[in-house]
């Protein structure tokens, strides 16, 4: 969320900021918000006006009462019982007007870096780099469920069965190699400087409204029936909203973090072919990296979560690419995101596992997450990224690392999380 003194005295640079997202249906916006915000500063000051007048009205009720003039005093009196209405109903006028500024305000998109290149939507995002050689094999890779069956390692129908499409039942190897995944990571941030954390796996609407936008909650979050909580899409949600209306000391900053969590998402909206299986689902789990830090090292703390994510997938023998991602693409909170994106031999082609963003202090400001420095308090910069999330990654670690008779390669780091395996053998065909 912007400050509102920021837009009131650059509206051409936030309607600017609207017109590369491509949301020019949000133009008027900006006119609104000043217009309301003059008449609640005009509120304001005829409220203050009133307090001063009463103050000074009530001073003379005193001295005239002191003085024996009762009836002069109740004549005051009646201009202080009228001031009183008059406050009230400008006290009432501000709530509303705050109320219809605070929507504004938070439907408003964050100004993106300038870096970010500008575009529509995720078709014309901009590849940075890439890592690791990407293969195709010269023996047929199946689909990554087929995969997961010859080790009796998956089960859809059993899982439609009891919850619906979008879920699944892990099992025997394949449901360890997920924990072990999951293990691995998480220790791998540690190793990082990263303190380990398991949130909680629902938060308030409050919390919610505080770290994404409006389109994102309806999206993807699940309601509580009956209750003012939700279930987490990421612990992202829960990580940041840890440090909810708190003011951090300066030198205690920057807050690194890495959390685990199972994650829910309603993923609306149809999806290709290639989503079938374990890519887009409902439920899954996660191991995320979150940074609570002084603006000034937002940029450098944003290189160093992507670079986290790259090095631990190439450990892994997993190729991957970084994608920025243009203007179009960035949610409204995000000032900058990289995607990065694995690569798939079967498809011959890179799908995404993970994103790093940068929002400045838009979610602070929604949540009043501020920093106490020498030179007073200001508001924190956040950022979030996915270290990693199977059972998508399990798709990229499967595919590269599938050998010829269909057994697959445990890479040497994750041996240690599998019991000593070194490679996986399927039970079947």
């Amino acid at each position: 969320m912007l400050d509102i003194k920021f837009l009131r005295e650059n509206p051409d640079i936030v309607k600017e900021n609207i017109k590369n997202k491509f949301q020019d249906a949000k133009l008027p916006l900006v006119d609104e918000v000043i217009d309301l915000d003059a008449k609640k500063r005009e509120c304001q000051k005829e409220a203050d006006n009133l307090r001063a007048e009463r103050n000074k009205l009530s001073k003379q009720i005193g001295a005239l009462m002191g003085q024996g003039k009762k009836e002069e005093a109740e004549e005051v009196k009646k201009q202080v019982s009228a001031s009183a209405n008059r406050l009230a109903e400008l006290e009432e006028q501000e709530k509303q007007l705050d109320e219809k500024i605070l929507n504004i305000m938070m439907s408003i998109p964050n100004i993106i870096d300038p870096s970010v290149p500008i575009g529509k939507d995720d078709t014309e995002n901009v590849e940075v780099t890439k890592y690791g050689e990407p293969i195709v094999p010269d023996f047929e890779i199946p689909y990554h469920t087929e995969i997961m069956e010859r080790f009796d390692g998956i089960d859809l129908d059993a899982a439609r069965k009891v919850a619906g499409n979008g879920f699944y039942y892990l099992q025997g190897d394949i449901a360890r190699l997920h924990s072990a995944v999951i293990s691995y990571a998480r220790d791998f941030m540690i190793n990082r400087g990263f303190t380990y954390c398991v949130p909680p796996f629902m938060i308030r609407s409050n919390v919610v409204t505080g770290v994404m936008s409006f389109a994102e909650m309806d999206a993807m979050m699940y309601k509580i029936d009956g209750e003012d909580l939700y279930l987490i899409g990421t612990s992202e949600h829960s990580m940041i909203g840890k440090f909810i209306d708190t003011i951090i000391p300066e030198e205690n900053l920057p807050k690194t973090l890495t959390s685990y969590s199972p994650c829910f998402r309603k993923e609306k909206g149809a999806h290709g072919i290639e989503e079938r299986g374990v890519y887009r689902i409902h439920q899954f789990e996660k191991q995320e990296m979150i940074v609570v830090c002084k603006p000034e090292e937002s940029p450098m703390w944003f290189e160093k979560l992507w670079q986290n994510t790259v090095d631990l997938f190439r450990s892994l023998d997993v190729p991957v690419r970084t994608l920025e991602c243009c203007s179009g693409d960035l949610a409204d909170l995000k000032v900058k995101s990289f995607d990065v994106e694995a690569w798939s031999p079967r498809q011959k082609k890179y799908f995404e596992v993970g994103s790093c963003s940068n929002l400045g202090d838009a979610q602070a400001r929604r949540l009043k997450i501020r920093v106490n420095g020498e030179k007073g308090k200001y508001f924190a910069h956040t950022l979030n990224n996915t270290v990693v999330a199977p059972p998508r990654m399990l798709i990229a670690f499967l595919e590269n690392n599938l050998r010829a008779d269909g057994s697959v390669a445990i890479p040497e780091v994750l041996r240690p999380y599998m019991g000593g395996m070194t490679e996986l053998k399927p039970k079947h065909e």
